[in-house]
């Protein structure tokens, strides 16, 4: 017990000392020590690190979860260490809905038919959006949370152990300074000359290991960057994929109600007049020209512009594939992603699409999967 009072006492004493120096400091009536000009731009950059990653964290779990509550909800599953529940999507949910609805009104009439078809696909579409959600949490949420909890956290606490060590180094200088003036007017001995010097010595070992020590960890920040820099590609090339499945989707959907209103009689004409939904313009925009998709492979395509698209009807190009397409009818080409294939375009044919030919098959493909190689 007298061990621990005495401990604790000496605790005490240090660290007001280092509080009156620090203090001192701060009001100009004593020096500081200054860090190493390569050590002090280290914790600028660290600092900068820690900064923007807590705001790229927070907006993207905002992007991704909108919802606070539930986001509340994922924090206190993470940090008692469960697995969250799976939670449906709303599109999901929006889908079931209609499928309930379609069983009350009949599945047999047109309104209830359609209702299912929509149904299904919103379901699809959820499904895709989970998928995306799970995959930006573990390759780009984690590892951005995971620097934060653990890297940040050991770099702050050698951080401050070096403020300590520099503290404690500043008060052995005016220690010495002040016996060394003391010595000068015969009020101190030699020896409390030699001890005050042999503490500034141990003071300024112990500084400068420490400060090699967190100099070495804010290094680390560079490879903290080319490890956030492939969560990042992987982020990207998640969302490249879940647009260009809920695009997929849509033009699916959109073939199944045209097919849907054929079978009922409706005018071919109010299927044409009726805007699509999902052309070319819904991966890149309004502004088609110098438009971009991402490939599902990570790499940046090169830019799809209305030259491109608009091919000569009798010339031929290549074209690459971005992401594998799945024929829903014998008037279309399969694709795979990454294959090379021959386009080209006839004349009143719907600029969404081109004829691919593969060897001796040949078939109507999607341009947003595609891109068109000079």
């Amino acid at each position: 017990m007298d061990f621990n009072v005495k401990k604790l006492a000496s605790d005490a004493g240090v660290f007001f000392t280092r509080a009156v120096q620090f203090t001192e400091e701060k009001l100009g009536q004593a020096e500081k020590t200054e860090l190493d000009p390569h050590l002090e731009n280290l914790i600028t950059r660290a600092d900068g690190t820690k900064n923007w990653t807590e705001k790229i964290l927070r907006q993207t779990e905002v992007l991704l979860q909108p919802n606070p509550s539930a986001r509340i909800e994922e924090f206190i599953y993470d940090k008692l260490d469960k697995k969250l529940p799976s939670r449906t999507t709303n599109a999901e949910l929006l889908g079931q809905y209609m499928l309930e609805a379609a069983n009350e009104f009949g599945p047999g009439t047109p309104y209830g038919s359609t209702l299912i078809t929509v149904g299904e696909y919103q379901k699809q579409l959820g499904g895709a959006e989970r998928e995306f959600l799970h995959t930006s949490a573990v390759n780009f949420l984690s590892p951005l949370r995971n620097f934060l909890e653990g890297d940040w956290r050991t770099i702050s606490k050698e951080r401050r152990l070096l403020e300590n060590r520099r503290l404690d180094l500043d008060i052995c200088k005016a220690r010495l300074k002040k016996a060394k003036q003391a010595e000068a007017k015969a009020a101190l001995l030699s020896e409390e000359v030699d001890k005050a010097e042999h503490e500034l010595r141990v003071a300024q070992t112990e500084f400068d290991r420490q400060a090699e020590v967190t100099r070495l960890l804010l290094e680390g920040i560079s490879s903290t960057h080319l490890n956030h820099l492939r969560c990042l590609q992987d982020f990207a090339e998640a969302q490249a994929t879940y647009y260009a499945q809920c695009h997929h989707y849509m033009q699916d959907l959109q073939r199944e109600l045209n097919r849907c209103a054929n079978a009922v009689g409706a005018p071919q004409s109010s299927a044409a007049v009726c805007p699509n939904p999902v052309s070319s313009t819904f991966l890149s925009g309004p502004t088609s020209p110098g438009a971009t998709v991402s490939s599902s492979s990570g790499q940046r395509p090169s830019t799809l512009t209305m030259e491109q698209t608009q091919l000569p009807v009798t010339g031929t190009r290549k074209a690459k594939v971005l992401y594998d397409y799945d024929a829903h009818d014998s008037s279309e080409l399969s694709l795979l992603a990454d294959e090379l294939i021959t386009v080209h375009t006839v004349p009143g044919m719907d600029p969404d699409w081109l004829i691919g030919e593969r060897g001796n098959e040949k078939g109507k493909v999607p341009v947003t999967y595609l891109e068109l190689l000079s």
